[in-house]
């Protein structure tokens, strides 16, 4: 677990991000441009408003993406992008959507009752990032891939965002990840037209903590629930981890130098990536609880339940559509001894590759103290 940076520089994430944005379902463009030559290289050309040529890419290059934003982490996403300065972006919404976007991104409406809308929106793009909330119809993410397809879209970072969803365990036992899986083989289908690089985060920090169904922490009546011991750790990402993660991860080259080294997309193709900010223990999270609060261990009821007791009582519960049980049962799942949870272990993140900074977990926590005060699940 890494402490490293500032906490001011943690808190300026968050700044800039009002709540307005929180509920809409848009898309987001971000335009380079797309080389001269058949093989993409490994310098890129960004446009903004007024087709001007970053100085730090090579201008004959060309690359384009687009992304797909709901709710919390997209507005992350869309706020990181932006501050690269690398990156022209155009949000597409439904169709007389009244949402309000971030400033500097530009706006076109898209209806999901007729794909060609979404078709001729994504033509002469290179890539589509989807992030759709839970809600969201579960054909939509589909719709977007074959509109991609056809519109000879090659890049695709599906809706993942999640625990590590090529783990064959927590497939079988947590089905609702199973969409995830799906549109990584329905992208490998489109036959080479579109390829796909999914990248897993874990839970989001802020957003979970702040539900006392998730890690088991309730802010509001000081209890603090331990699934087994409360030693199992389990990476996850704060929202502006996130944002930093595709941002830099849009900001490689296509293909290799010329030299055939250095990172580039080609080398991620049709793979499952991993980024985290830390990898903790629900221990870790409540000594930082209570110093995010002032507060002393004394000052909590300390409960323990098993892991797999709680993860069956919450898959019973979710039958009847009980939202607790619902979250009972996807949480806990990460906290079981099998160490699907840490993938940071297992599975090792493109963290350095990024160059993604270490994170202040005691202003993790503070976020997600805030958030309890309202209603966590907005």
């Amino acid at each position: 677990m890494s402490r490293d940076v500032n906490s001011n520089d943690f808190s300026r994430d968050y700044r800039g991000i009002n709540r307005q944005y929180h509920r809409h379902v848009v898309r987001i463009l971000i335009h380079r441009s797309k080389c001269s030559n058949s093989l993409p290289t490994c310098g890129i050309e960004v446009l903004n408003s007024h087709n001007k040529i970053s100085d730090d890419f090579n201008k004959e290059s060309h690359y384009q993406s687009r992304l797909g934003w709901r709710g919390h982490v997209g507005e992350f996403i869309a706020k990181e992008l932006l501050d690269t300065g690398k990156h022209s972006i155009t949000a597409l919404t439904r169709k007389g959507s009244k949402s309000k976007i971030l400033e500097g991104v530009r706006v076109a409406e898209i209806d999901y009752e007729d794909p060609s809308t979404i078709v001729e929106a994504l033509m002469g793009h290179e890539a589509l990032i989807i992030t759709l909330g839970g809600a969201a119809p579960p054909d939509q993410q589909s719709k977007l891939i074959q509109a991609a397809a056809e519109a000879d879209v090659h890049w695709i970072l599906p809706n993942e965002w999640s625990p590590d969803t090529a783990h064959e365990a927590l497939l079988k036992d947590v089905p609702i990840f199973a969409p995830k899986a799906n549109a990584r083989e329905e992208i490998e289908r489109t036959g080479g037209k579109c390829s796909y690089i999914s990248v897993v985060t874990g839970f989001w920090y802020e957003w979970s903590l702040a539900i006392p169904a998730a890690y088991g922490c309730d802010f509001t009546d000081r209890t603090f629930t331990f699934f087994d011991d409360g030693e199992i750790k389990t990476s996850m990402s704060t929202w502006p981890q996130v944002g930093r993660a595709v941002a830099r991860l849009l900001s490689l080259p296509v293909s290799p130098e010329r030299d055939g080294k250095g990172e580039c997309l080609e080398a991620l193709k049709n793979k499952v990536i991993y980024v985290c900010s830390f990898t903790i223990s629900q221990k870790d999270m409540f000594a930082s609880a209570l110093r995010a609060t002032g507060t002393q261990e004394s000052d909590w009821q300390v409960k323990y339940e098993p892991a797999q007791e709680r993860f069956a009582a919450g898959s019973e519960a979710m039958k009847t559509g009980d939202r607790l049980g619902f979250a009972k049962m996807l949480y806990s799942r990460i906290f079981f001894s099998d160490g699907v949870g840490n993938f940071e272990a297992s599975k090792g993140t493109m963290n350095k590759m990024l160059n993604l900074p270490g994170e202040d977990i005691d202003e993790a926590t503070r976020a997600a103290v805030k958030r309890a005060d309202t209603d966590p699940w907005s």
